[in-house]
């Protein structure tokens, strides 16, 4: 099933088992390329540990720094989608945590990972920025 042929399908038909192995084929391969990232990260990150020239120290710590960042980010993306997977294997995938409503397959599209409906991501996002600012 293709995306198009997905958003093509009536609305009583969401989350029907080929939705479900449409949003779970999407998740692996988002997972599996998102794995050989990391390692690829990894390998560069020991490399340079082991090229490091002493007059490069402060720019090879800058660019570590930056790489170390950016695995954060994606042991975090990592962690979201295995939670996505974990959603899709307990019949819970495509369902607002807060609301139970159809978080909408649009919004899956554009972020498989979804837990929360638009309305009830917004709610979250306000209570967040005012926390900030208190």
């Amino acid at each position: 099933m293709t995306a198009v042929e997905l958003l093509a399908q009536p609305s009583n038909c969401y989350m029907n088992a080929a939705q479900q192995a449409f949003f779970h084929a999407l998740l692996r391969a988002q997972r599996r390329e998102l794995q050989a990232q990391i390692d690829a990260e990894f390998r560069q990150l020991r490399e340079q540990d082991l090229s490091s020239d002493a007059n490069d120290l402060g720019s090879a710590e800058e660019q570590r720094q930056r790489q170390l960042r950016l695995l954060e980010r994606q042991k975090k993306l990592l962690d979201k989608i295995d939670q996505a997977l974990q959603r899709l294997a307990r019949g819970e995938y495509g369902w607002c945590a807060q609301s139970g409503e159809a978080i909408g397959l649009r919004r899956l599209l554009l972020r498989p990972t979804a837990s929360l409906g638009i309305d009830a991501k917004q709610r979250q996002e306000q209570r967040e920025k005012h926390l900030r600012e208190s």
